[in-house]
């Protein structure tokens, strides 16, 4: 099976030899959260990554972020060696983290302090709409759904234009059919903008029907264990047969890899 998608001469995301290690204070032992990650991530390109909570994905996704530091091991955006956060790489979290005295428009135009009045008007009403909520741009966060609230995190994130959006399991919270709906939401959007997605959950069948491939991760510490990639055409089917099968086969891999020694395949 390959394991690995064609990249240009410069990867979207590059990952080299990644680890990660939390210290521990007095009696604490040290957590190991990541160890010896390799992937790379094309441009345009849709990665799901799945595991078992605690296996790093978070952890994975907050480096590509430069939110987390102290790791071992090379991140790449675009190239250039992540060192902190940038407007190149927007983030959205399980929870929308909208501030709750900003209207609609205004969490969005947060993103863009750097904008010009008039770009900056242009900008957030581009998102808005992109999002799917025009007529809304005054409500406040307290007066929106959880789906509509993570919509305005997505435009929020994507204001900058970020050359990629990571998305840290952000409909977790939500039902199961608002769930499906934001999922359609953020296809839609992807095609539109063509952003580099990466997206952690432990959801496989939102996994699968996001994702160009889908990673599976091991358990603590996290590794790659192995690269599904996803070669149902768009907009899939969680119906079809062809779906159930490849689910079928990152389930039993999932499962199947927390009694088996971890195997490098990038």
């Amino acid at each position: 099976m390959t394991t690995q998608a064609e990249v240009g001469s410069v990867s979207a995301i590059r990952l080299r030899q990644l680890s990660k290690t939390y210290e521990g204070h007095g009696r604490t032992e040290d957590l190991v959260a990541l160890r010896d990650v390799n992937l790379d991530v094309a441009p345009g390109e849709v990665l799901a990554v799945v595991g078992a909570s605690g296996c790093g994905k978070s952890t994975l996704l907050r480096i590509i972020a430069g939110l987390e530091r102290g790791h071992i091991g090379t991140a790449e955006v675009g190239g250039t060696p992540v060192t902190g956060p940038s407007p190149d790489r927007g983030v959205v979290f399980q929870e929308h983290r909208l501030l709750p005295w900003l209207t609609v428009e205004q969490n969005v135009a947060f993103a863009v302090p750097h904008l010009a009045p008039r770009e900056r008007r242009e900008t957030v009403a581009e998102h808005v709409s992109l999002v799917g909520l025009r007529g809304f741009e005054r409500c406040y966060p307290a007066q929106l759904s959880g789906g509509m609230a993570q919509r305005v995190a997505i435009a929020r994130a994507l204001a900058p234009r970020p050359g990629v959006l990571l998305l840290d399991e952000p409909f977790g919270a939500l039902d199961a059919f608002t769930r499906m709906q934001m999922q359609e939401e953020v296809l839609r959007i992807w095609e539109a903008e063509r952003t580099t997605l990466v997206l952690v959950t432990h959801d496989i069948d939102e996994a699968l029907f996001l994702g160009d491939r889908v990673v599976v991760m091991t358990s603590r510490p996290g590794t790659v264990r192995r690269i599904f990639p996803v070669e149902l055409r768009r907009p899939r089917d969680r119906t079809s047969w062809e779906f159930a099968a490849l689910r079928k086969a990152i389930h039993q891999e999932f499962f199947q890899s927390r009694a088996r020694e971890p195997e490098f395949q990038i």
